[in-house]
């Protein structure tokens, strides 16, 4: 059916059988497709050719079909390079992939709730993200707590943000404070803003979001640990929800390039108003550092700083004098 886009017969039975099979090695599919190993590793050379396979991100050593989504559409922009002139084909390989999308439609678990669907594993999250990327017309926002990112997903990053601010995609992204420390991040953060995206930091943020185009959220289901998995909502009234989340949390944050030590009206940093309600919430300087993603010993210099200020010596007289100085509100303790 897909010889239209480059695929033999026994290339796409291996593509279909790793697809419904991920955990099958080449004597699994060999057997299970009535091939010779000789025959299926020729496949496999074949389909890492077309992109349709690659390494996956989970199981070092071991191979992975691309999703049908993903796959088709770059042997789709293959063939639109390669054969602009023959248009008709083109059309005829578009027919081939929808048919096989919806085949293996069938293989999705149904989800449990109208508009709320659960990814497994870091593959499905990152073929996801792609296809909703490819599909942006209008906005997306994003909420990355955490610290700076390394040098290696910066470059990573570059070109698929590039090409959305290309397409005119409004790129809003939150950072929290203490991305201010990480230099490759900021300097990355300089060149996105040269090509029009938008970037503000808070001192904590909720959850690590992604919002595409007000219509489709993506969000972890573990926020120690994004690799186990997420939810992709689609709801209209959880969408106004998280949409509202988001423009709420931008409208308080500070642009990355703004000076990091403005004031509010009681003298204190936003960072430092983040450290206060903290403390009066008993948080130690440890857990303190893990929310605002900085290290133990900077949670506690600004904690030590803000009990000097007050002349407190227990965390007890701290939190009332926070309280008589209008740092905290009445009643919070």
């Amino acid at each position: 059916m897909l010889a239209a886009l480059g695929l033999d017969a026994a290339s796409e039975a291996v593509y279909r059988g790793m697809l419904a099979h991920p955990g099958d090695g080449v004597r699994a599919l060999a057997g299970r497709l009535g091939q010779s190993e000789e025959q299926v590793r020729r496949s496999l050379d074949l389909l890492s050719e077309l992109a349709l396979i690659r390494p996956s991100y989970e199981r070092t050593g071991e191979l992975r079909a691309v999703s049908p989504e993903v796959g088709m559409e770059l042997l789709m922009a293959r063939q639109q390079a390669e054969l602009a002139a023959q248009q008709q084909r083109v059309e005829a390989s578009r027919a081939a992939a929808a048919r096989l999308i919806a085949e293996y439609a069938d293989l999705k678990p149904a989800t449990a709730h109208a508009g709320v669907e659960q990814l497994v594993g870091l593959d499905q999250i990152r073929d996801r993200i792609s296809v909703l990327a490819r599909e942006l017309t209008t906005d997306i926002m994003t909420f990355a707590p955490g610290g700076g990112h390394s040098p290696e997903s910066i470059e990573a990053s570059r070109p698929h943000d590039r090409d959305l601010l290309a397409r005119g995609v409004r790129m809003r992204t939150v950072y929290q404070d203490s991305v201010r420390n990480s230099q490759p991040t900021v300097a990355y953060v300089g060149w996105l803003a040269e090509l029009g995206g938008e970037v503000r930091t808070v001192p904590e943020l909720p959850t690590r979001m992604i919002i595409f185009d007000r219509s489709t959220a993506l969000i972890p289901v573990s926020g120690d640990d994004t690799r186990a998995g997420a939810v992709v909502l689609t709801g209209h009234g959880t969408l106004m929800a998280v949409c509202a989340l988001f423009e709420h949390v931008w409208v308080q944050a500070q642009p990355l390039g703004a000076a990091s030590a403005a004031r509010d009206s009681g003298g204190l940093s936003a960072q430092e108003t983040t450290v206060v309600r903290l403390l009066a919430q008993g948080m130690t300087d440890d857990a303190i550092a893990k929310r605002l993603k900085v290290s133990p010993r900077t949670a506690r210099r600004v904690a030590t700083d803000l009990m000097e200020r007050l002349g407190a010596r227990s965390r007890f007289e701290f939190g009332v004098r926070a309280v008589q100085t209008g740092w905290l509100p009445q009643g919070s303790l």
